[in-house]
């Protein structure tokens, strides 16, 4: 098998697990059904692509890395295969990948944790970091305006 099915098949395999974890999963696991169904020599079925997306999600966060590499190794060895049986065409996987591209460069990702550090002087109300808001309302009271547990007038203790 030359490089570029070699090179057809790692691709495929990576983009199919990258979209497991997202909510196009759904679109692509029809698209890999229909060659799975054709091709289903070596009995793999839409029910392994489940169990497969099922263990990305279960994955925590210190699992999910290699938990993502072994399942995209398996994906590779199995169109690898399906390619090396003639039980799928070059163009078939090219069709396949271009499906599963044009899938990925929609889809939406899985839940993201951000984290963000505020350093130096001192913010008086909410800090928002953000590409674009809208629709946002915020309701500040000024720090200095009277409100409860706070009175404005002098104590007679206070010299000033």
């Amino acid at each position: 098998m030359d490089a570029e099915l070699a090179a057809l098949a790692a691709s495929g395999a990576t983009t199919l697990v990258s979209l497991m974890v997202t909510d196009s999963w759904a679109q692509a696991r029809q698209v890999v059904g229909r060659l799975v169904a054709r091709t289903d020599s070596d009995g793999v079925t839409v029910a392994q692509l489940e169990a497969a997306r099922t263990r990305l999600l279960a994955a925590d966060a210190r699992d999910h890395a290699r938990a993502a590499r072994e399942v995209t190794d398996q994906w590779h060895v199995h169109l690898h295969r399906l390619l090396g049986t003639g039980a799928v065409t070059g163009d078939g996987l090219r069709d396949l990948l271009t499906s599963l591209q044009r899938i990925a460069d929609t889809a939406a990702p899985g839940p993201v944790t951000v984290h963000n550090s505020i350093t130096g002087g001192v913010q008086e109300g909410p800090v928002i970091q953000s590409g674009r808001v809208t629709g946002l309302t915020l309701h500040m009271r000024d720090p200095a305006a009277p409100g409860p547990g706070r009175d404005v007038r002098p104590s007679p203790e206070d010299p000033s």
